[in-house]
């Protein structure tokens, strides 16, 4: 069983036809089904079903494809990782987070990157939460992760780089009353202020001890909050709070300029990380280093 035999596996279970993955493999026809023939030779048992239109996995296929795809994963990873650890230019770096962490706080670490490595590509992997995040790093997926500290138990034991905090800010309607600091200039609102207030929640809510962040807090507060939007994206559920939607919750660095935010008292603030399954090598300890001096502290 060679690891060409996997990836002709996965393409074909990937495109749904000998036919379209042998133009992507850019191979013959025969070549490809004489390929994975030997394949299931090895494995004892077909591992596809041909069909007329197409073809399905089989049980045995099912049960193969998630170990074929991280140890294709992982063969790609550890040239990667050879070839950042060498200096090698025309490489690539694969990075993974959450979408909040993707479009607030990376573009400018990217733009820094491509000015000092301009001969190595990134590649970004997003997703929507961070038990995504953490599950597609264990599988493989990148060659670093950026965001919060891995939770849950992980057969993975995580190398882990603090880089900078986060404060996690709320956004208001523009000209509410609680964004006037007053004469004294307060700049923070109790989070009890937000009680009766109307809250978007967003599908990319941190949990903590099992619930709901905002719902432990407001808890904790003396208040249950009311929810009147719900949404997928941070981005999305920032601006709906910006049109006067409700209140919502965010890290400063997915709240643009142009939107009204105020800290809370006391801050809710939480470290940031790169993490990853090996040490930082190569191309890798250098995004590593650049994101400290790059984002926000």
């Amino acid at each position: 069983m060679s690891l060409r035999q996997m990836e002709y596996f996965l393409t074909v279970v990937e495109s749904g036809s000998f036919t379209r993955a042998a133009e992507t493999l850019h191979v013959t026809q025969s070549a490809l089904s004489h390929q994975l023939k030997a394949l299931e030779r090895h494995v004892g048992g077909d591992l596809v079903e041909r069909m007329p239109r197409g073809v399905r996995l089989t049980a045995m296929g099912r049960a193969f494809l998630p170990h074929a795809e991280r140890a294709v994963r992982s063969a790609f990873q550890a040239e990667r990782a050879a070839r950042a650890a060498a200096g090698a230019e025309g490489g690539e770096l694969h990075i993974a987070a959450v979408h909040a962490v993707a479009s607030g706080l990376l573009p400018p670490v990217f733009a820094a990157w491509r000015r000092a490595h301009p001969g190595v590509e990134l590649v970004l992997h997003e997703y929507a939460r961070d038990e995504d995040l953490v599950d597609a790093m264990e599988r493989g997926v990148a060659d670093l992760a950026v965001g919060h500290r891995p939770a849950g138990r992980s057969a993975v034991e995580w190398v882990l780089r603090e880089f900078a905090e986060e404060e996690v800010l709320v956004v208001l309607p523009p000209a509410d009353p609680l964004t006037d600091p007053g004469p004294a200039g307060r700049g923070r609102i109790a989070l009890a202020e937000l009680a009766g207030r109307d809250w978007i929640r967003c599908a990319m809510e941190p949990v903590v001890d099992g619930r709901p962040f905002i719902d432990l807090a407001c808890e904790r507060a003396g208040f249950v909050p009311r929810t009147a939007v719900r949404t997928e994206h941070t981005s999305t559920a920032v601006r709906m709070a910006a049109a006067g939607a409700g209140v919502v919750a965010a890290p400063a660095y997915a709240i643009p300029p142009d939107c009204t935010a105020v800290a809370v008292d006391p801050a809710w603030r939480r470290p940031l990380f790169a993490f990853s399954r090996v040490p930082f090598a190569g191309a890798a300890r250098h995004f590593v280093d650049l994101l400290s001096t790059t984002s926000p502290s």
